[in-house]
């Protein structure tokens, strides 16, 4: 597991950072009296509990002020916790804690929510590996910390309760700790086929190159998915007997797959879950089923032509806005996928990851600011 005692502002960086008012606030009880208090924190939203970085930071912090600040956390990591319900409470002097509020709300939603959209993922496909893809999404390398410790987990927490694969790894290697990894995942992107020359070249030359790793191949870049798919697995017949070769499919949404169209895309799915398009379906679950780029359709018309070819071992990698709602589609249709690379576990609104703490006590006696007595102790 990463350090999380490493991540975060350090104690000369976080004055910078934090909300002038808190600052103020620190100042005001430093020269006029200590106050001990007691915060609840909380989030509009039901959210699985992801609090370690956060907290981590708190203690860290409150041991370089030599304060004494408790944290109670009456969740477990992983658990469901809902709207308005305590997260953690936090208690310790207020010139300790005042100005510690904004990194800790920081780092405490968006990894809740995140937690919480991994875990719905891995639930609706059981059976599918995932890599945390979300680097690239990310406003800096904080923000992949808190994402990726939050699809850990969400990970975590569906392999306890459905036996769930899970998440497998990560894109990077600063973040595959946290998934049980010493380094990052991944084979090839779009350039390395566009400086090959084409999806064969790219393939020999990683396969040459780089001979340990697992040989994923992407046979998007030309429009060719099954075209290149069937060549590749041609090329590397050995690899693909052993199950050792896979093919990854990332085609955008301007276009459909190699093969399909609507009519066709229709066809398929009749072929292998005729029930998947005969009820009433919203416009994007259509999309998710049967539209352009990498649809419930798109896999299984590949899958149905790897077989056709004699490479049933082949395994079929997808990407591509691969998030709760498009999961759950392709579970409903039960696409015949191996493993999916996401960032799209990553909160879709952000203001849902808004974290928020109250003071509900000071010196022991119970106040709020109006509206927030539900946070007080029953």
């Amino acid at each position: 597991m990463a350090d999380s005692n490493s991540l975060g502002p350090s104690p000369d960086r976080q004055p910078a950072l934090t909300d002038t008012y808190f600052k103020h606030t620190r100042r005001i009880v430093q020269q006029h009296g200590e106050c001990e208090v007691e915060y609840a924190v909380f989030m509009r939203r039901p959210v699985t509990y992801a609090g370690r970085l956060a907290v981590d930071w708190l203690k860290a912090m409150s041991a370089h002020r030599s304060a004494d600040v408790t944290v109670e956390e009456p969740h477990a990591e992983g658990a469901w916790v809902g709207s308005g319900e305590a997260l953690c409470y936090l208690r310790g002097p207020l010139s300790a804690l005042a100005d510690m509020e904004t990194i800790f709300l920081q780092r405490l939603g968006a990894s809740c929510v995140a937690a919480y959209n991994a875990y719905n993922m891995c639930v609706e496909l059981p059976k599918v590996a995932f890599l945390a893809m979300d680097a690239r999404h990310c406003a800096g390398s904080d923000m992949a910390d808190l994402m990726a410790y939050g699809a850990s987990v969400g990970s975590r927490k569906a392999k306890a309760k459905a036996g769930a694969i899970g998440f497998v790894g990560s894109s990077t290697d600063a973040t595959a700790p946290f998934f049980g990894q010493d380094s990052g995942s991944g084979t090839m992107p779009h350039a390395l086929i566009g400086y090959a020359g084409s999806t064969l070249r790219a393939a020999e030359l990683f396969h040459e190159t780089i001979p340990d790793a697992p040989l994923t191949v992407l046979v998007d870049y030309f429009g060719q998915e099954i075209t290149d798919a069937l060549t590749v697995a041609e090329r590397f017949s050995d690899l693909a007997a052993d199950g050792r070769l896979s093919v990854r499919i990332d085609t955008h949404g301007g276009r459909f797959i190699e093969g399909l169209d609507t009519p066709e895309s229709y066809a398929v799915l009749d072929r292998h879950v005729a029930y998947a398009t005969r009820g009433y379906r919203t416009e994007s679950e259509l999309k998710h089923l049967m539209g352009t780029g990498v649809s419930v359709a798109a896999i299984w018309h590949l899958r149905e032509t790897l077989d056709a070819h004699g490479f049933d071992k082949v395994k079929i990698v997808a990407s591509s806005g691969f998030g709760p709602d498009k999961c759950r589609i392709f579970s409903f249709a039960r696409a015949p996928v191996d493993l999916i690379g996401t960032g799209s576990y990553l909160p879709e609104k952000w203001s849902e990851t808004y974290a928020t703490a109250d003071i509900i006590a000071y010196d022991g006696a119970p106040r709020v600011k109006a509206g927030r007595e539900f946070l007080l102790r029953k």
